[in-house]
């Protein structure tokens, strides 16, 4: 009987470290790539204001071929809503959301994530003028892992898996601006 204890109280003890351990790591992260575009800083803007041009840069966007998306208002407007839904368990289902537009400079949006895990996170978009036909443009992603899913943070590398998707986008916008006049 002592030795059948003993074992339980092994296990019991293996099984709670993982949570005591997740009481000391963070719940928050933040990650955030930049690209320089060779276009003026307006251009830029005009067009990454309009949350359905993602579809055109994002990787996400073009990660799943049968995805569903359905548009609720009008782009490049706050309330604006972008829904996304697929069989793709790296896809999901979930919507984005235009929150606030500093004309010009940011835009800031919520990410509502529905399948396969629920969350809700900020992004947002800036630009900032380095020369007349130069801007930089940041695409950066918060978000917060509660108690006792942050134990995740152990086992995987946020900041290298949102951020290499990010900058994979990143590249794609500016492949796309530069390789084209937006006025034409």
């Amino acid at each position: 009987m002592k030795s059948l204890k003993k074992v339980l109280l092994a296990i019991l003890i293996v099984l709670a470290i993982p949570f005591i351990i997740a009481l000391f790591l963070k719940n928050d992260y933040a990650i955030e790539r930049e690209v320089v575009i060779n276009k003026p800083k307006q251009e830029v803007f005009d067009y990454i204001k309009f949350l359905k041009n993602q579809d055109n840069f994002s990787k996400w966007a073009s990660m799943d071929s049968n995805m569903e998306k359905s548009y609720t208002g009008i782009d490049g407007t706050v309330g604006f809503v972008s829904a996304w839904a697929s069989e793709d368990d790296d896809v999901g289902v979930g919507e984005q959301e235009i929150k606030n537009i500093a004309d010009g400079e940011r835009i800031d949006y919520e990410l509502r994530f529905i399948k396969p895990f629920e969350a809700t996170d900020q992004a947002y978009m800036s630009t900032e003028i380095i020369s007349e036909n130069e801007t930089l443009v940041k695409w950066g992603f918060t978000g917060r892992m509660n108690y006792p899913m942050n134990l995740m943070f152990l086992f995987m590398n946020f900041e290298e898996m949102i951020g290499d998707d990010l900058q994979t986008g990143l590249l794609n916008l500016k492949n796309i601006l530069e390789s084209s006049s937006l006025n034409d």
